[in-house]
């Protein structure tokens, strides 16, 4: 990867030989073909059938039944979402973090755990570990920005917010905390209605800009799952991809990927219980413990600070801004 005025720009990252097996290259801005299509397919099957072998032998090594997950390849939320299914493994965790940023958190480990042998404690049960500002702080943005805002109380604001969503906006969720990872999980979101087909047009065309073929995130009470997906197990950071009922497919068709899945994000009380609230109130409205999550930013790293979250808002099509408990409306 190299920089030109601050922008990355991956170089080759695959050999010759490989052009000399599945031929050349498809340029940048040539469209896809089935040959693409075939060729991510036939890599993504792969990586499975090894992925479940290591796992099995493992699992025959071992005899245990809890798997932890890190690296880049845990990443890879479909193969993750199947690892029930074909090892004996029962329960699994995959680090929020997973990739190269998440050595942070094995340096701070071996220092306290392995150097110091300090005793086994903390368990991360979600992955909202950033920086967080307070009313005061966002109060202050919005003066300076000049905006017109409007303040709820805490239970107003999740039930304001349930009604914009239900009404078809699309809404900017910024609270408490920022999340560690590359998924936005619910305090640095763009959030809407995954009940109208036409929503990851729309999201597309006003502020993501994402090729068709990539899915949008379901975010769901984690005591509902067993309601719209085949499978149960928790997945509160949005790295398991399970199959959507087929009867539940066309009530969430926002989030319902072609081959029937969804990459989920299961929504606990105990670890983000304003988000789960949220997601409460549109269910109360609509009767559907469900909405689309997707991270709050332009082709640009997911929003951190107020300030980040405004000047977004106001260069997209974003209808409403909920930042903590203040709403600012396009008008």
């Amino acid at each position: 990867m190299s920089w030109d005025e601050g922008s990355p720009v991956i170089g080759r990252i695959f050999s010759e030989q490989f052009v000399e097996s599945f031929g050349p290259a498809r340029n940048k801005d040539q469209a896809l073909t089935d040959r693409e299509r075939d060729i991510a397919a036939s890599l993504q099957k792969r990586l499975e059938e090894v992925a479940f072998h290591v796992l099995n032998h493992l699992h025959e090594e071992t005899g245990l039944t809890d798997l932890g997950l890190s690296g880049g390849v845990a990443y890879n939320s479909v193969m993750n979402g199947k690892i029930l299914l074909h090892t004996p493994f029962r329960r699994v965790f995959v680090q929020p973090a997973a990739g190269d940023s998440g050595t942070a958190i094995g340096v701070c480990y071996e220092i306290h755990n392995g150097l110091l042998k300090r005793e086994r404690s903390f368990v991360m049960e979600g992955a909202c570990t950033g920086p967080e500002f307070s009313e005061d702080e966002i109060c202050s943005e919005l003066e300076k920005s000049g905006l017109s805002f409007e303040r709820y109380s805490d239970r107003e604001v999740t039930q304001r917010a349930a009604q914009d969503i239900a009404a078809g906006a699309v809404l900017g969720w910024f609270q408490g905390r920022m999340e560690f990872g590359p998924r936005a999980l619910g305090n640095r979101s763009i959030v809407v209605d995954p009940r109208r087909a036409d929503m990851k047009e729309i999201l597309n065309e006003r502020i993501k800009k994402r090729e068709p073929f990539r899915p949008f995130a379901p975010a769901i009470l984690e005591e509902r799952v067993g309601e719209y997906f085949e499978q149960t197990h928790p997945a509160p950071t949005m790295l398991m991809v399970y199959q959507v009922k087929p009867e539940k497919r066309e009530e969430i068709p926002a989030v319902t990927h072609v081959d029937g899945s969804g990459r989920l994000q299961t929504v606990s009380r105990e670890v983000n219980p304003r988000f789960h609230q949220l997601i409460s109130d549109f269910d109360r409205l609509t009767g559907v413990p469900v909405v689309l999550n997707t991270s709050f930013n332009e082709n640009e790293p997911i929003v951190c600070t107020p300030r980040q979250a405004i000047d977004c808002f106001m260069k997209t099509r974003m209808d409403v801004l909920y930042l903590g408990n203040y709403a600012v409306r396009r008008g």
